[in-house]
């Protein structure tokens, strides 16, 4: 309907060829500030380090429509061979976020033919580091990109839904995401002489067992939770009492109770290995990512929009996931909704999901995306801002 098919397509691919991972996106700012310059839309990157923000009519101040696609990539390497695969080593778009990029190019475009027939402003947000530890909306909400807006929307594609539906998940929709790491601090000792040091890496494995007895033990089997210690490393050789040992984990919740008590508890049971083995434990943590609550009243929108662009029949409903995304950083300050482009398709043998190295998207379905961005600010550009109110954490269940 709106988007420019070859536009994105090519755009998508050639982001794709060159990969590049968290705030360090050279190549790719570079691509988006030449498209924006060369459709005459101004744009900014005061928000932070590989971000760029671009608004179309900017004088139009009294209602604004965000809309965010992430720009970074993983560290993977890629074993497709297509002929637009990575040429970075080690790098590859393994999540999707180059067609993101391109399809809010696309809706740029398209935008901004028609600029003069939109009754409201239209920023564009291209961030960097959802994937990296260090949250990229974070930065950016915190440099007041959010000051501006009165909602937002933004988009992921989706190797569970066919190619050319599009689903969104009403309420909460994804979990929140913590990260967490313990390390502890022994005394180092001759192997055949432990009880002259303090070995780190028997109260890891205390400390692992007592973390997995906490969670089935001390919490409602019936809530929706994931804390998995992924990593434990200790030691330097086979006859030396290590003298100090780390775990990695990570934590997906849907309420943030749920996830200050999980936390909270680490903390505790780390006091008192450390106490009952005189070693020394230190919790570190992040918080990377809210629950990402998708506004009912924009869900319905979005939805409204999907039909008008992909047929009733290919506008769906999705389930919860306890994957997560940054994305929640900006509906801390504003309400608005994450919705799914399928790009599946078992015909073309697309089917592998995200985080993989053969993982494939159906170009096919981008100007979709395209489009519902697009439909969407046509649909409710005369809307009232005061008639959407973000709701507080505790209504968000």
């Amino acid at each position: 309907m709106y988007a420019d098919k070859d536009y994105i397509i090519s755009l998508r691919r050639e982001i794709h060829r060159f990969p590049e991972v968290g705030f360090d996106l050279p190549n790719t700012v570079a691509i988006v500030k030449r498209e924006l310059t060369a459709l005459g839309i101004e744009f900014t990157e005061k928000f932070g380090k590989g971000s760029v923000v671009a608004t179309i009519n900017p004088e139009k101040s009294h209602f604004t429509i965000g809309i965010r696609a992430d720009m970074d990539a993983l560290l993977i390497e890629e074993q497709n061979d297509d002929e637009y695969r990575s040429q970075n080593p080690g790098k590859m778009h393994a999540c999707g976020h180059d067609a993101h990029t391109a399809m809010l190019l696309g809706a740029a475009k398209a935008l901004q033919s028609m600029s003069d027939k939109i009754n409201c402003r239209v920023k564009l947000l291209f961030q960097p580091s959802e994937e990296g530890i260090q949250s990229g909306a974070e930065m950016m909400v915190k440099n007041g990109v959010m000051d501006d807006i009165d909602i937002i929307i933004g988009a992921h594609v989706e190797n569970w839904l066919d190619s050319g539906t599009i689903g969104v998940c009403k309420g909460s929709s994804m979990a929140s995401s913590r990260s967490f790491k313990l390390e502890v601090f022994g005394k180092s000792a001759h192997a055949t002489l432990p009880h002259s040091g303090k070995d780190a890496l028997a109260a890891a494995v205390e400390l692992y067992t007592k973390i997995q007895f906490m969670l089935t033990r001390e919490i409602d089997p019936f809530q929706r939770y994931v804390c998995s210690v992924c990593t434990l490393n200790a030691g330097t050789s086979q006859n030396i009492i290590a003298d100090y040992a780390s775990m990695l984990g990570t934590i997906r919740a849907y309420e943030m109770s749920l996830d200050s008590f999980i936390i909270g508890r680490i903390r505790e049971l780390a006091n008192s290995v450390a106490h009952g083995t005189g070693t020394r434990i230190e919790t570190k943590t992040d918080l990377k990512a809210f629950v990402v609550y998708n506004d009912p009243q924009l869900s319905d929108l979005i939805l409204a929009a999907a039909e008008q662009v992909a047929g009733k029949e290919n506008a769906v409903s999705m389930v919860q996931k306890l994957s997560s995304e940054d994305f929640s950083q900006y509906l801390t300050k504003k309400p608005g909704v994450f919705f799914r482009v399928g790009t599946r398709n078992v015909d073309k043998g697309i089917t592998s999901l995200p985080h993989n190295s053969d993982f494939r998207i159906d170009e096919d379905a981008l100007p979709g995306g395209c489009d519902v961005f697009v439909q969407f600010v046509l649909d409710n550009m005369n809307k009232d801002p005061e008639s959407f109110r973000i709701p507080s954490f505790s209504e968000k269940k």
